[in-house]
């Protein structure tokens, strides 16, 4: 059974903040695959960025893109020989990684695995997918900092035509947590307050919000 593939990786997509919480897996991947391709594993929490730096590096190399199990009903003859984006990695069965990781090695082959936590923790009951894993180049992106962050908060406050004053964004991103669902959280109550968007407003929403975010 041949799959439609995920496609669109550019275009729609924000700009990617480099930051320090992931300038070193975006270095790596600036020059991987190398001509003996492989295989590769980026992980990070939710909301780090780890599916966006991941999509620029499939677009970068046209790499087929695949989320979870959808990768087991695909085409073989379409994924030997290309380099290979899997994202939600460690909802994939086993028999099925073991195959994507042997077809790394082929000629024009390579695979980079997405997931939030390092694939060594996975729960993986073949031996020798276990030892596969274990030697993955294995690249890791930290909860967003303060740039990371602040874009995201302009990110979705532009997505609703919100204007928040200059001292709006440095102040919230001290009291949310370190997270994509925080920062729509937030921009969403704001958005629902239908007032202009100031450091006041910002306070009355997060201290109405109760233990959805941090103290200030």
């Amino acid at each position: 059974m041949r799959l439609p593939l995920r496609r669109g990786l550019s275009g729609q997509e924000e700009a990617f903040v480099l930051s320090a919480s992931n300038a070193a897996a975006h270095a790596a991947l600036q020059g991987w695959p190398t001509a003996l391709g492989g295989a590769a594993a980026l992980h990070g929490p939710a909301g780090s960025g780890k599916s966006h730096l991941a999509r620029l590096w499939a677009e970068r190399v046209g790499a087929l893109p695949f989320h979870g199990m959808e990768v087991a009903q695909a085409d073989p003859l379409e994924l030997e020989g290309r380099p290979l984006l899997l994202d939600a990695a460690e909802t994939v069965d086993d028999e099925t990684l073991f195959h994507l990781l042997n077809l790394a090695q082929a000629p024009g082959g390579a695979v980079l695995l997405v997931s939030r936590d390092p694939p060594g923790s996975w729960p993986v009951a073949l031996p020798d997918l276990k030892s596969r894993l274990n030697g993955l180049l294995v690249l890791g992106i930290q909860p967003p900092d303060d740039a990371v962050l602040a874009a995201m908060f302009r990110a979705r406050f532009a997505e609703r035509s919100l204007q928040p004053a200059d001292d709006v964004i440095d102040y919230l991103i001290r009291r949310v947590d370190r997270s994509a669902d925080s920062v729509e959280r937030i921009v969403d109550l704001l958005d629902q307050a239908h007032a202009p968007v100031t450091r006041v407003l910002a306070r009355k929403v997060l201290d109405e919000s109760g233990d959805l975010f941090a103290p200030e």
